[in-house]
């Protein structure tokens, strides 16, 4: 692996464990009761996430450019794929994370209202010295104890499938584009600024069918009309549903940048 393939490999396993872990704020904010506050943290994570995800586009972008002439597609689709794996590997670091940062974030949120809502005095309070050895011993690992209790027909199936699909058409979003500028040449620049487009959608469909179905249930543990083993549960299979969003990436990464490299014939 290049140091270049390496450095975006970073970029992109960063990115999807912050992705993976917003999931954690949610049930930190219901864990404390103080949904409002956590949605201020649960946003700072998810801009953080699309600005990383933006400024890794152009080194992406630079394998296509530094790619050998004789064999371009297969090199840029092996390279690519180990990116998409960054993905995956990322997702499951979040939730090897998940319980560390559900402790974690709930003293956070308790900080952000004791701050009144300044993020960078929480940022300044949170890296100090005191507060990060406060953090460690916050630690531990997932154990078989926390999927206690969790009942596999309370999971609504067809949220796991919209989420997994959402997930990876996120995941192969500028990858997919990038390489259909390799199979249509004539159209390179329409194909690359497709991405912005499908990340868009994804995006958009994250935020009308995921969202509001979660904070639906983060409220109704604030307000005593749901219990916080049915919000678990259901974040558990959200992340579970995004991990498997990422190896479907996989499968979709071709037929995905197939469809770019066709569509642009109707953008011209």
């Amino acid at each position: 692996m290049t140091e270049k393939l390496l450095f975006i490999f970073l970029f992109i396993f960063i990115i999807h464990s912050i992705e993976t872990l917003a999931y954690a704020v949610r049930l930190s904010g219901a864990r404390v009761k103080m949904i409002a506050s956590a949605l201020s943290l649960f946003n700072l994570m998810i801009i953080v996430s699309r600005l990383a995800n933006m400024m890794q586009q152009p080194f992406t972008g630079s394998l296509i450019d530094t790619a050998p002439t004789t064999n371009a597609l297969e090199f840029v689709e092996s390279q690519y794929r180990i990116l998409i794996s960054a993905s995956t590997f990322g997702t499951i670091v979040g939730i090897l994370l998940l319980p560390t940062f559900i402790a974690i974030f709930s003293r956070a949120i308790i900080h952000l209202s004791e701050e009144r809502g300044s993020i960078p005095s929480l940022i300044k309070k949170g890296f100090s010295i005191e507060y990060m050895m406060r953090g460690l011993k916050h630690i531990s690992l997932p154990k078989l104890v926390y999927l206690k209790n969790i009942r596999i027909k309370e999971i609504p199936f067809k949220l796991f499938i919209v989420n997994m699909i959402i997930t990876a058409i996120y995941t192969i979003g500028v990858l997919s584009a990038l390489y259909a500028s390799l199979l249509a040449p004539d159209r390179a620049s329409t194909a690359i600024m497709a991405s912005g487009l499908i990340n868009g959608v994804a995006t958009i469909l994250l935020v009308i069918f995921i969202d509001p179905k979660i904070s639906v249930l983060a409220d109704d543990v604030v307000n005593e009309r749901g219990s916080y083993l049915s919000l678990k549960s259901v974040s558990l299979m959200m992340i579970t549903s995004r991990l498997f969003g990422t190896i479907l990436a996989q499968v979709l990464f071709i037929p995905g940048a197939k469809y770019v490299a066709w569509l642009t014939k109707f953008m011209i």
